[in-house]
């Protein structure tokens, strides 16, 4: 038997800043295991959901217990499918990941689903599970105990790249309001000189 792995969390953003923060927070310093993204297929339903599966690469570092057991030639690299649904309609973003090589020796499948609350709408709900199994005989279980831990690991760290990208998104909001707000002051200025005046107009800087 495999291992389970769930968990609920509360995001102090709205949805829509998560969906757009979601497929921008690659690169991030949080994630430097994630080494290429890469979207295959794209598509809009007749419903307006949107479709669409991405290939990861990510590092595969093995224990050292392992390295031990496991040949020296074994990929240390892994390739994770992502599959992901975008409802607009009901504010939900489902997502699927599993790894394509090293599944006899690991698979691990996970599912997230961001939800973005009616009642609570600078709010995101976000629920992740994952599944961890081994089919190498005599080894499953440390094998899936490590499989856990990393993914502990690396679920901290997937939501500490996803904030940074939050934070990104929100400092470049701020910055383009203020470069708006900064516009519209030097244009109500050029309003406020008269245009027919004797005077020499005020200057504004």
């Amino acid at each position: 038997m495999g291992k389970y792995f769930f968990n609920e969390t509360d995001i102090r953003s709205a949805w829509e800043h998560v969906l757009t923060a979601f497929w921008q927070r690659y690169p991030n310093p949080y994630s430097t295991h994630v080494l290429t993204e890469d979207v295959v297929f794209r598509e809009v339903t007749p419903d307006n959901c949107l479709l669409s599966r991405r290939l990861l690469t990510k590092t595969n570092r093995l224990p050292r217990w392992a390295e031990r057991i496991f040949p020296g030639n074994l990929a240390r690299s892994v390739y994770i499918v992502e599959d992901s649904i975008v409802d607009p309609n009901n504010r939900r973003l489902t997502t699927l990941t599993w790894n394509l090589n090293h599944s006899t020796l690991m698979t691990v499948v996970e599912r997230c689903v961001f939800h973005g609350e009616r009642d609570r709408p600078v709010w995101t709900r976000l629920t992740r599970e994952a599944w961890i199994s081994s089919g190498v005989f005599g080894l499953s279980r440390p094998i899936q105990e490590f499989g856990l831990s990393r993914f502990k690991s690396n679920q901290i760290k997937a939501m500490k790249g996803l904030e940074h990208a939050l934070s990104k998104l929100h400092l470049s909001a701020a910055q383009s309001h203020h470069g708006d707000a900064s516009k519209d002051t030097s244009e109500k200025a050029k309003n406020l000189t008269p245009s027919s005046s004797s005077q020499k107009p005020q200057e504004f800087v």
